[in-house]
């Protein structure tokens, strides 16, 4: 039987190393503006986004963040203070930020570690201080500090910068680390920032989902409450996959403990997929609070186990099919980390018990799509 107690202990003494700011200590949750508005943002966008957000339900379900892309600011006063773009946002970002705690949410913004960001709108690099100051005084929560256009020195020179500038000002900040993986930040800054970035930008198709998914394997053993590995934000509702795939993209994102970043139209949101990013279940996994990422324990061609401890001794696992048709999983229950030969299954993604079984369960999987389990011991089961 897999003893999962030293890699337990180890995903201990790393958390004892995160960032101290006293926030991440699940993966944050929330709305960013770049997969489907990239630079189309305004004030107007945002507040009905915000609204949305509480209006469907998702904020109640943990959703909280409303992050600000690239293209909010636009420049910088003889003091070197950063300026919004008052014809985006005419009431300035500090009364966006009041629009958003008044409502219960919390507000974020973007930056870069260079001297533009990437669509060539003042960087902070240089003016790590100011910004932070800036940010701080405008009761911003949360920061996403880009990589482009930088001086060509080194992410563990550059970001830390910031990490002290924010944490000067005495504010409670979420620091996510945009350094695209390039100085495979997950084995260096878990005290500088609450999450790193790991691979390249993400697309909305099935061949960069994976690609990327697959860039995760090994990395598990880094992440941890208030440090998360990032594999990029949730494209899932933006049209570029099938159902089926944004299914196994939002499964296996959740169980990897990833930030949990919608990236889609809130106002215009289908059913299908408010029922998928609003599922309590895999929410539930996502923000266990053990803050274990799941890892690939099995592969057998293009079917795949994911699988990861969650709190009172279960189990959330994720059978992936990459094929093109049709096949059986198998899941071994010693393979995937249970301490017992016996096992009650809950579908998470149909909310259903599936029964009691001995020592491994099967599933018929579709084509680029996941069953995704929780093994328990006895019925617990989450219940909405």
């Amino acid at each position: 039987m897999r003893d999962f107690s030293f890699f337990l202990l180890f995903c201990f003494l790393v958390s004892t190393l995160a960032l101290d700011n006293g926030v991440g200590l699940t993966p944050p949750m929330g709305w960013n503006s770049w997969n489907k508005f990239a630079c189309n943002i305004d004030e107007t966008l945002i507040k009905q986004t915000a609204d949305a957000l509480i209006s469907t339900g998702l904020a109640a379900k943990g959703y909280q963040y409303i992050n600000l892309d690239d293209c909010w600011q636009i420049s910088r006063d003889s003091n070197n203070k950063i300026q919004e773009d008052k014809n985006k946002f005419p009431s300035g970002i500090k009364a966006l930020a009041d629009y958003m705690h008044q409502k219960g949410l919390k507000f974020g913004l973007y930056s870069d570690a260079g001297f533009y960001t990437c669509q060539k709108r003042p960087g902070s690099l240089g003016f790590e201080d100011n910004d932070a100051q800036s940010y701080a005084a405008w009761e911003v929560d949360y920061l996403k500090l880009d990589n482009c256009y930088n001086d060509g020195s080194s992410p563990r020179l550059r970001y830390p910068k910031m990490t002290a500038a924010l944490n000067k000002t005495g504010r409670q900040i979420f620091f996510s680390m945009c350094e695209w993986g390039v100085e495979s930040p997950a084995s260096w800054a878990s005290d500088v920032g609450n999450s790193w970035r790991t691979t390249g930008d993400i697309s909305d198709n099935w061949s960069s989902f994976v690609g990327i998914l697959d860039q995760q394997v090994g990395l598990e053993k880094y992440a941890g409450p208030g440090h998360w590995n990032d594999p990029d934000m949730l494209e899932v509702g933006n049209g570029g996959m099938t159902i089926n795939e944004y299914k196994s993209h939002f499964a296996l994102w959740s169980l990897l403990k990833a930030p949990l970043l919608i990236g889609c139209d809130l106002v215009n949101i289908s059913k299908d997929t408010l029922d998928l990013l609003g599922n309590e279940e895999i929410i539930r996994v996502n923000q266990d609070k053990l803050g274990v990422q799941g890892s690939r324990v099995s592969q057998n061609g293009d079917l795949e186990v994911w699988a990861g401890p969650v709190e009172n001794g279960e189990v959330a696992a994720v059978l992936f099919n990459r094929g093109s048709t049709q096949n059986t999983i198998s899941i071994d229950f010693t393979v995937a980390g249970f301490k017992g030969t016996t096992a009650h299954i809950r579908d998470l993604i149909e909310k259903k018990d599936l029964g009691t079984f001995q020592n491994k369960f099967d599933a018929v999987v579709d084509s680029h799509s996941v069953v995704m389990v929780r093994l328990s011991a006895e019925n617990n089961a989450f219940l909405e």
